[in-house]
């Protein structure tokens, strides 16, 4: 038999397109690893709105705002770190229960930041408002996720 003998290329031929799939494989595999999924940020920010809804908005936003978070409010300026902190605590928030619920969110290839955006409900005594809301999500050195930015509409939110 030598090297060029019909049998010995279509086993070369063989091996070489098995080997192939397994590369492939091998390389679907590392493709995914690298995909992140945004499911833990949709669950943070689900378990931020329960906090809220449970402990009072202010208690929540301390618990989940990054120390350099920021909030976008109407009508001011943006309020960033301390300012936020300041703007928070001076909150009285025993007239009222906010809740939201995220509809859509994504994270970054990275895997360390994303966001989550969706409908919120804001009840009175009297009265129920609805808006929409965005949160931009990074996650911490401790693998944590904090908000980086909030921000919400009045509107419909249906």
């Amino acid at each position: 038999m030598t090297d060029r003998d019909p049998k010995n290329l279509l086993m070369l031929s063989f091996l070489f397109i098995f080997s192939l799939g397994s590369c492939n494989e091998v390389k679907d595999k590392l493709v995914k690893s690298e995909k992140h999924d945004a499911t833990e940020i949709v669950e943070t920010d689900i378990a931020f709105s329960n906090m809220s809804r449970q402990l009072g908005m202010k208690k929540a936003f301390m618990q989940y705002m990054a120390k350099d978070g920021g909030l976008l409010r109407p009508e001011s300026p943006p309020l960033i770190g301390a300012d936020a902190i300041n703007y928070l605590s001076e909150i009285n928030d025993t007239s009222y229960t906010i809740t939201w619920k995220p509809t859509h969110s994504d994270i970054s290839k990275s895997g360390d930041l994303g966001y989550t955006f969706g409908t919120y409900e804001l009840s009175t005594k009297d009265t129920v408002m609805k808006g929409t809301y965005v949160n931009i999500w990074k996650k911490q050195a401790d693998g944590t996720w904090k908000f980086v930015i909030d921000s919400g509409n009045q509107g419909t939110g249906n």
